[in-house]
């Protein structure tokens, strides 16, 4: 793509800037502008101190979706812009769980704590630790396992995954996908419909980045603690960004889930307003 600034003279004798100028700007706002809606978001929860109107899971789906998007570029290199963008999510998203963390870690009253791998070096017996872990309440059984070396792994239930105590547990799972996905991507790389099918299973994810979202606003029937700053932003980079997809003819899986993507922002949006109108029909 040239980048290079190109100044022409209009009809009138006047300098005008040509379209290189405004395509490399284009480019920035891709990569950066998938950051500016989550700014809200972190500061809502700052400012809070809670973060039970935003689910973690849409950081979830975005890692998930940015870590495979790179991996398809190492095959069908598209627009150098959409890989660098990936890179600049991931870090974003990594970012808001370490506030989620640490945010939790703050309110947490209870001792009952999640993890996606723990290893307790000391246990006193089996039976004794299960009880232990299970001192809360009997609705929180951990999965348990003894090790050769008589420590217990635990915690591997997958009703909790994605709530774990720590950040550490959140950078061992990227890692942990991120090398599993290199592996299966390198030995099918030479795969047309591998690839093909690796890059629409990436755009499909990020097309779902709302409906953990939804979910959570539909869960506790409020769109509280949500910044609603957020989901605006989300519809005006999703309008963006898919009109970008068409008019440098990005492959067909971006535009297309860019459409879906718009559709989930208006649902959200239609919450608000649900939600808003069901409180002020209640209390009004």
């Amino acid at each position: 793509m040239d980048t290079e600034v190109e100044m022409k003279m209009n009809s009138e004798g006047e300098p005008t800037i040509s379209w290189p100028l405004l395509s490399w700007l284009a480019s920035c706002i891709m990569v950066f502008g998938g950051v500016v809606p989550y700014i809200p978001q972190y500061q809502e929860i700052l400012r809070t101190s809670s973060t039970e109107g935003f689910s973690t899971r849409v950081c979830l789906v975005l890692l998930v979706a940015n870590i495979l998007r790179i991996f398809f570029w190492f095959r069908k290199q598209f627009e150098l812009p959409l890989l660098f963008q990936s890179i600049v999510m991931i870090l974003t998203m990594l970012a808001m769980l370490h506030l989620c963390c640490s945010v939790q870690t703050a309110n947490r009253v209870s001792t009952k704590q999640h993890y996606f791998t723990a290893i307790d070096k000391n246990p006193i017996s089996i039976q004794t630790c299960r009880v232990q872990i299970k001192g809360d309440t009997d609705e929180y059984p951990m999965s348990l396992c003894m090790l050769p070396d008589g420590s217990i792994l635990y915690d591997l239930d997958l009703r909790y995954f994605w709530s774990w105590a720590r950040f550490e547990d959140y950078l061992l799972f990227c890692f942990s996908f991120t090398v599993l996905s290199a592996l299966i991507t390198f030995l099918f790389l030479d795969s047309v419909l591998f690839v093909e099918g690796l890059g629409s299973l990436a755009v499909l994810t990020e097309a779902m980045l709302g409906v953990p979202q939804l979910l959570q606003n539909f869960q506790n029937k409020s769109t509280r603690g949500m910044s609603i700053k957020m989901v605006l932003l989300w519809t005006a980079g999703d309008l963006f960004k898919t009109t970008y997809f068409l008019v440098n003819e990005a492959p067909s899986q971006f535009w297309l889930c860019g459409i879906a993507q718009i559709f989930i922002d208006i649902a959200i949006l239609l919450q608000v307003f649900f939600y808003r109108q069901e409180t002020h029909t209640k209390y009004g």
